[in-house]
């Protein structure tokens, strides 16, 4: 088994970091068998966490690296059918939208872990709408539940064109000025088997022989591997410094998406893909072309592509140096994710 590919700071080890700090990964999965369950909660006071957004790539794995870890965890998903933990993880069912359900939830959770949006799935525009609305009834939920932190994962970008930024920057707002203290970890292309961004990429990378370039593929960006979310969703709490504070989190190149490409091809042991320049090719054009070339939902793709023209580069580093690790670099992140992919399909080979 590797060590763990993520660099501490400094010669030592903090305070805050001196469990998690011996974490290992595998295929960007958080390995805790380094770590059993007894030293984990002699390194770190028990945070009885609630994570949202359960059934999704984030959530599913941060409920299992927390149920891993020993803590006590729940889960909140719309259709409990969807999801499937270990049988002490508390699963509730609730929809964000319908703020009554929210209230069968109960008490006693300490922490929040805010991993909830719509992005247009099946093609509707209004997500915007829902996903502020969703936004607010969970904010007020968790302060009349007594949720002390609430920590929430949105995108990179100031004053974002696209709606789905739009988005992620208002519920980040919503829940801030509504809800308990909120730790807002704020990420660009999240890299992993199941993120829809690393999926597109690597679509087009092996799907595409020749690429259109349009003028976006230029735009700067950081990308961040699974493992390192996790670890900075992981340990947040344990920080009193990350109360009711934005952290920019990502890795420490700064990439256009052209080059992201080409880094994918090289990964993937394939030729780099030819791009014929079409500077007057929109996001929104190029959205609608993609999406019948990827594997991801046409209404998940096209926000996701729309979102390219924005500079998602981290301009706040102070926030990363309250823990004590350096991220993965994207090139050590796309391996990662390229060997966690290609496990998971021959495990479904597998008879």
């Amino acid at each position: 088994m590797r060590e763990c590919s993520t660099r501490r700071r400094g010669g030592g080890v903090a305070a805050h970091a001196s469990g998690l700090a011996i974490l290992r990964a595998s295929g960007g999965h958080a390995d805790v068998s380094a770590l059993c369950p007894a030293a984990y909660a002699q390194a770190f006071p028990m945070a009885n966490a609630l994570v949202t957004g359960a059934s999704g790539y984030i959530g599913s794995r941060l409920v299992h690296e927390l149920h891993a870890l020993g803590e006590p965890v729940g889960c909140v998903a719309r259709d409990p059918s969807r999801v499937s933990f270990d049988p002490a993880v508390a699963v509730h069912r609730g929809d964000m939208l319908d703020a009554t359900s929210l209230s069968a939830i109960g008490e006693g959770y300490t922490t929040a872990y805010y991993l909830v949006h719509s992005m247009g799935r099946g093609g509707d525009s209004d997500y915007e709408k829902r996903d502020a609305s969703a936004a607010s009834n969970f904010a007020r939920f968790a302060a009349a539940a007594g949720i002390e932190r609430i920590v929430y994962l949105g995108g990179l970008g100031d004053r974002p064109a696209s709606q789905h930024l739009r988005s992620r920057l208002r519920v980040g707002e919503i829940l801030r000025d509504e809800g308990p203290p909120l730790t807002w970890f704020r990420a660009g292309m999240v890299v992993g088997a199941g993120s829809e961004s690393y999926r597109t990429l690597r679509s087009l990378v092996e799907r595409l022989p020749v690429m259109l370039a349009p003028s976006w593929l230029s735009t700067p960006t950081q990308a961040i591997a699974i493992g390192d979310v996790l670890q900075y969703l992981l340990e947040a709490p344990r920080i009193a410094e990350t109360r009711s504070r934005e952290i920019e989190i990502g890795s420490e190149e700064i990439l256009t998406y052209g080059e992201m490409l080409d880094r994918m091809a090289d990964a993937l042991g394939l030729r780099r893909r030819p791009r014929i320049p079409v500077p007057l090719l929109t996001p929104w054009l190029s959205s609608h072309w993609i999406g019948l070339v990827t594997p991801v939902d046409a209404g998940v793709a096209r926000p996701l592509i729309e979102g390219l023209s924005t500079d998602t580069t981290v301009t706040d580093p102070t926030g990363m140096a309250l823990f004590d690790f350096l991220p993965r670099s994207f090139d050590q992140a796309l391996r990662e994710a390229i060997a966690e992919e290609d496990e998971a399909r021959r495990s479904t080979r597998t008879p």
